[in-house]
């Protein structure tokens, strides 16, 4: 069991680190369009349809490697004062109510959505005409992304693994 914990972490840990670039890349986009807008009276006609496709993307690519370092928000207030055992408890009945049937219908649903678009051929409305299936197709894969962390959280708490080091895995 440690070593698929081990290896869902690795997966969004690499996953969450790569598209960390994509930051730099939109970041860089919108420097440069404004500079051309602003410096050369020359705005470019595809920047904000880029950088907004950029930053869909990595924006919903990272739910995985946030949940991995507990990046979400959680509402302790009412279980701070409990044992670690009720913690566990609590925890594991949150995600098997909540978590997993949300993850479960958003890989499901955000994949039937890039399949469509794919099929479609779907193209944005915008200045230029960009594929739109790229990012959808990636919306599932971080749903998908965000349902098998999810299953490494579980594992960590039903084998009670400190999380807090990575050699504990």
């Amino acid at each position: 069991m440690h070593s698929i914990i081990r290896a869902i972490d690795g997966l969004n840990e690499v996953v969450g680190r790569i598209v960390a670039v994509v930051a730099i890349i939109f970041a860089g986009i919108i420097i440069y369009d404004v500079v051309m807008r602003y410096v050369f009276s020359e705005p470019t006609r595809w920047a904000f349809d880029v950088s907004k496709q950029f930053f869909g993307f990595y924006f919903i690519m990272l739910g995985g490697y946030a949940l991995r370092h507990k990046a979400h928000v959680r509402v302790d207030i009412l279980t701070e004062n409990f044992s670690r055992g009720w913690q566990r408890i609590i925890d594991v009945l949150g995600y098997a109510i909540f978590f997993f049937p949300f993850a479960y219908v958003f890989t499901m649903r955000s994949w039937d959505f890039a399949m469509t678009s794919y099929n479609q051929g779907e193209v944005t409305y915008g200045a230029i005409q960009m594929p739109v299936y790229p990012l959808k197709i990636s919306m599932a894969v971080a749903a998908g992304l965000l349902l098998v962390q999810g299953i490494a959280e579980v594992l960590k708490i039903l084998l009670d693994v400190d999380t807090t080091s990575e050699e504990a895995i």
